[in-house]
């Protein structure tokens, strides 16, 4: 595969070539100040990035996997009670992640392509008298099908229960893209990793922890070791990590964090929103639906769309790869087969998103799809135009 196509896969994601030469730097005595002058930065934009005045951020050589580990073993034992609705491969793998620690997890099925049920959660959390029941899970972003899902209804679900389970949160393809609140949305754990909002290889999960999970953190009973935030707590006290860091990839991290807040957040998310708008747009022009039922739920870092009953959507994603050199989503679980996916997340412009499109048009024709070239292309077009100004004007 060609390393100067871009590539549309929902992460990892593009690098920008600075960030990509800052991970690339000379070694350092990690316990040197030098190492402190990356770490701080790092911890304090990350809060920022979240939207958070006080959350406890961890930085764990790991990827989101091990953010979702970190959040468990460190805030619950044995034997707890936890929360969640399956409702894309991401979902299902953080419940499995659970049950494997010895959780009891009460599973609320919903159909991929919906959002969480927050109505379903409230009743449940209502029912739990006893309160059992000691996080419920949320994804925000998954992945799998392109869904967006309400963390500020699942929050009132909880408060409206009058509930003090704790709310853990997967941002692993939504923070740093689109807009995350953890503070306004009430959240106790977050999760992400470097390899897609922060424009990073994979090799970083970064978590953030509230006040409410870190007095958890005393009391949780399932083994941790690698992933102790108590033990990264005492070494971030002294600007240093409990084993060797990777600083590298961190002083990658800084950079992307310097880059994003020079954009400006609210611009950062308002880019991504155009990016997929244009997307979407394209697919109603080959007309071709979203596996996301309802635009509420359109995510605007990665499209999953859904193709002619009977043609097998890995197609498309295996000839862009061996014919034109540009990746592109598999369908996954569920939805393996009856998907494509682009993702439009991260170190990403307009002008590169054009490109994409246009190539998995001619994908599309080579196959036998009923596509006319230019067709979505022209659609994505219509709202890029000037930076999706003319869509706007025309909009008034």
């Amino acid at each position: 595969m060609s390393f100067q196509n871009p590539v549309f896969i929902p992460g990892p994601t593009n690098m920008p070539e600075a960030i990509r030469n800052a991970c690339s730097m000379p070694t350092i005595d990690h316990r040197s100040p030098v190492f402190g002058s990356i770490l701080a930065p790092c911890l304090e934009g990350v809060r920022t990035v979240l939207k958070s005045r006080d959350a406890q951020i961890f930085i764990f050589p790991s990827t989101g996997t091990g953010g979702w580990e970190t959040a468990i073993t460190n805030t619950l034992s044995g034997g707890d009670k936890v929360l969640a609705a399956r409702n894309g491969m991401f979902s299902h793998r953080w419940i499995d992640m659970c049950q494997r620690h010895g959780l009891d997890v009460e599973v609320v099925q919903a159909p991929w392509g919906e959002g969480i049920p927050t109505e379903r959660y409230e009743e449940l959390l209502r029912a739990d008298r006893d309160h059992r029941i000691k996080v419920v899970l949320a994804t925000h972003n998954e992945t799998a099908t392109g869904v967006k899902s309400d963390i500020a209804a699942v929050r009132r679900a909880i408060d409206a229960a009058g509930h003090p389970a704790m709310l853990f949160v997967d941002g692993v393809s939504s923070i740093a893209s689109m807009d995350f609140r953890f503070d306004e949305w009430g959240v106790d754990v977050a999760v992400t990793g470097s390899q897609k909002g922060f424009m990073l290889p994979p090799g970083l999960a970064i978590v953030g922890f509230s006040k409410k999970a870190m007095k958890a953190v005393e009391t949780a009973g399932l083994p941790r070791a690698f992933f102790d935030v108590r033990d990264m707590a005492k070494s971030y006290a002294s600007n240093a990590f409990p084993y060797t860091p990777p600083f590298g990839l961190m002083n990658g991290l800084r950079l992307s964090i310097s880059m994003l807040l020079d954009e400006g957040l609210e611009n950062v998310f308002a880019r991504h929103a155009r990016i997929a708008e244009g997307v979407r747009a394209a697919a109603r022009a080959w007309n071709m639906p979203l596996c996301a039922v309802s635009p509420d739920l359109y995510s605007d870092t990665v499209s999953a769309i859904r193709t002619p009953e009977g043609f097998n959507a890995t197609e498309i994603v295996t000839r862009a790869a061996s014919q034109y050199d540009m990746a592109f989503g598999v369908g996954l679980g569920d939805v393996a087969g009856k998907v494509f996916r682009i993702g439009h997340l991260g170190s990403l412009t307009d002008a590169m998103m054009l490109s994409g499109l246009a190539t998995v048009e001619m994908v599309m024709v080579d196959l036998g799809l009923p596509i006319r070239l230019g067709s979505g292309v022209a659609a994505a077009q219509e709202v890029y135009r000037l930076g999706g100004k003319v869509r706007a004007k025309a909009a008034a």
